[in-house]
């Protein structure tokens, strides 16, 4: 058995020593560190108002759903 160090990051593993085999070898990955988890954002509805979005809203011309997707198309 051989025990290499080596770090994890976009879906590959980058060793700090090179690897001696040659062949196919059947390995374990151990992750020393639990994965962060992400905290899904929450709308406060009771602070949410109607009005102030009109507000908000009031100088888009046409509609704010197609102001939406033509800002995120643009993002991309």
């Amino acid at each position: 058995m051989l025990a290499v160090a080596g770090t994890y990051q976009n879906g590959k593993v980058i060793f700090k020593e090179k690897i001696p085999f040659t062949e196919k070898v059947t390995v374990i990955v151990t992750f020393l560190e639990e994965p962060k988890k992400r905290i899904a954002k929450k709308i406060d509805m009771a602070g949410f108002s109607f009005i102030k979005s009109r507000e908000i809203l009031k100088d888009v011309k046409g509609s704010f759903s197609d102001v939406l997707i033509e800002e995120r198309r643009s993002a991309l």
